[in-house]
Parts: C-alpha cells; structure tokens; sequence
C-alpha cells in the first residue's frame, strides 16, 4: 500500500468588515449589530471536523485559516480550532489577517493561540491603488504593521501584492516592491487583479468606467515584479508565490503537489485521501443549519484526476512526476512535450516535467494544452 503523504486542514472563516469590489469568495460583511454567531461557527467547524477526520490517517501537518478575514475571529477561538484539529509536532499553522486588525496585543494573543505564520492582506501600500481597491488600511497604518509583524517572533510571515490594477503606474509598483526589501519579508504571494465573475470591478469594467490592462503591460508588471522580487532573494517556486530559502508555503504546497486536505467551514473545497471531492454548504444560512450537508462529495473520474494532477503540480516549480499520471493509465505524448522544451518553455529531466522560468507566466495556456493532449494507455 502507498503511504498517504502529508495532508493538510483549511478553516474558511467568512467575515469581512466590507466585501472587496473584486472578491467572489463566499464572504459574511460583519456590522456592530448584530454581531457574528462566532461561537456557534466555531462549533459547526468542529462538527464537520468530527466527520472528516476518521478519513484522514495520523494528524495534520499544516492547518491554515483563510477567508474572508480569520483576523475578526477571536483568537481564543481560533486556540480551540487548533487544539481540536490536533496538528503533528511542528506543524505550520497560517493565520491570513487585514492590517487594520493587528496590534501589539492581539499578535500576543494569536501566537499564544498557537499560530505560527501570518499572511497580510496587503495589497498594495500605495493610495490610488488602495482606493480602487477599497482596502481599509492606510499605507502609512501597512507599514506600521509590517514592522510589528516582523519583530512579532513568528516562524515566518507573507504579504499580498496585487498588480494590473488599472492605472497603477510603474513607480507605484516599484514603490511596493521597495516595501518588501524594508519590510524584510520572507515570503510574497504576487497576484494579478482578475476579474471574476459577478463582481462589482467586473461590472465596471463591462460598463466602461474602468479599464483593464492591456495583456501585454500585466506580462510588463508581472515580469518586472518577479525580477525585482528575485534581486530580492525571494525566488520564484509556484506561479504567484515567492520566498527566501525555507519560507515556502507549506500548506499551499499540498494543493500544488495534490495532496489530501480536509476543507472545513462555509464553501470550504477539500480532497480526501482517496481522492474524493469535498465542498461545504455554499450559504452560511446553510452551513448553521447543518455543516454536514456537503455541497459536492464526489470522486472524480480517472480522467478528471489525471487533469488535476496537471492543473495543480504545473504551477509549482518542481512540475509533475509523469509516473503520477502511469499510475492512473494515462500519458502526455512527446508531441506535447518536446515542442515545449525546445522552446525552453519547460523542462523534462528524467520522469520530472516541469515549466520553466518563461512558461510559468503562461501557465493556464499551457495546461490548457497539455489536458487536451493527455492519452489513456493500457499500462
């Protein structure tokens, strides 16, 4: 039998002082009246947990709270989260948080609590950018944070940056970059702002009253970011994420290298360790009403794994061992491969196949791609 490889537990915790014109995740605006049922949340998580966890062999290696903004849930309930999910000895356990959220006190509070890394939701330090984002923190409040962050003791710590924002200026993302090298920051995930569907930037954008970079000035910022992230010492290790030595997201990488992860909380996605697909209840009505009453629970077909293994391993840069996809009775045919090597698009040593430095910013063509190409063999 193979062993089962590291999994992971992911915790979306839905409140938001405000929705992001540019958010589609499933996300609960918080008011001073009423307040959020946060106790009973924390209960109904537990009880999914309780479902979950006789399918998941040994304890969890990293557990990682996202949202929304876990920041607004009370750190002594975000103890009880971690001391139930009962994860392994120096397990990795992410906390996301606002800026606007964080002072002295409660950094004491979360690290008690047991976390270990905490991700910024940055985004940008800059005011035009900010606005059209609609982040509630000043830049001048972001960089206060990033100072206590990085004195604060935690094994390490992230901040978002987003680019493409429409009428970001060069020297407004220059300015950004400059904030990682002061901030010193170990690790930065680098997002450019996409339009998804439903969403209030989108609906301007269709209406005319903004207007989206051009394709060839996002792969101008994308590519300028991830030279100065690299000068840095922050290299590249998956499409949107770099980190010094020893900094990687742990748990990101169990999506990136499929492995098992359970997913708890309101719209929460999940893999089990046979493969099954988990989604939560799609409504935080719902999921009060009952936690257990999953959206999606599947296995998906052979083929649908096997376009899984490439849409998640060939974003990171270790790429996809090619006898994942044997094991399921399929192949990538050379006539796939080799065009995309000879034009240093990707790698192919041995059965590791990867993309290379100038393929990542291609990614999603190139999968596109390649799952067109894959064929099923008889072993």
């Amino acid at each position: 039998m193979t062993a089962t490889p590291p999994w992971g537990v992911y915790v979306h915790v839905p409140w938001c002082r405000v929705r992001c014109p540019y958010c589609a995740f499933v996300v609960e605006p918080v008011g001073a009246d009423p307040p959020p049922d946060t106790q009973g949340y924390t209960d109904a998580v537990l009880r999914q947990w309780s479902a979950l966890v006789p399918l998941f062999p040994g304890r969890p290696a990293t557990v990682a709270f996202g949202g929304g903004t876990p920041s607004l849930h009370p750190p002594d309930q975000l103890a009880r989260w971690i001391q139930e999910l009962a994860p392994s000895p120096g397990a990795e356990i992410t906390l996301e948080a606002n800026p606007e959220d964080v002072t002295p006190a409660w950094l004491d509070a979360i690290l008690a609590a047991g976390v270990t890394r905490l991700s910024l939701g940055v985004q940008t330090l800059q005011l035009a950018p900010a606005r059209l984002l609609a982040r509630a923190h000043s830049a001048r409040d972001a960089r206060r944070v990033l100072a206590l962050v990085a004195r604060a003791g935690f094994q390490s710590w992230s901040f978002d940056l987003i680019f493409a924002v429409p009428g970001q200026t060069r020297g407004e993302l220059d300015a950004d970059l400059d904030a990682v090298g002061t901030s010193g920051v170990p690790h930065i995930s680098l997002y450019g702002l996409a339009a998804e569907p439903g969403t209030p930037y989108t609906r301007a954008l269709a209406a005319g009253r903004l207007r989206a970079p051009t394709s060839e000035a996002w792969r101008e910022a994308y590519d300028h970011a991830r030279s100065r992230l690299r000068g840095l010492g922050l290299d590249q290790y998956e499409v949107s994420n770099h980190a010094r030595p020893g900094h990687r997201s742990r748990h990101n990488e169990h999506y990136w290298k499929l492995r098992p992860w359970a997913g708890l909380g309101v719209a929460a996605h999940g893999r089990l360790p046979d493969g099954r697909r988990t989604v939560g209840p799609q409504s935080l009505a719902a999921f009060r009403a009952d936690p257990l009453a999953w959206e999606e629970w599947t296995l998906p077909s052979v083929l649908e794994r096997a376009e899984e293994l490439l849409l998640s391993c060939m974003r990171h840069v270790e790429g996809l061992d090619l006898s994942r996809l044997d094991a399921l009775g399929y192949r990538l045919p050379e006539a796939a491969i080799a065009p995309l090597v000879a034009d240093g698009l990707a790698t192919l040593e041995g059965r590791r196949f990867a993309l290379s430095a100038s393929g990542l910013p291609l990614t999603d063509a190139l999968i596109v791609h390649l799952a067109t190409a894959l064929e099923a063999h008889p072993g």
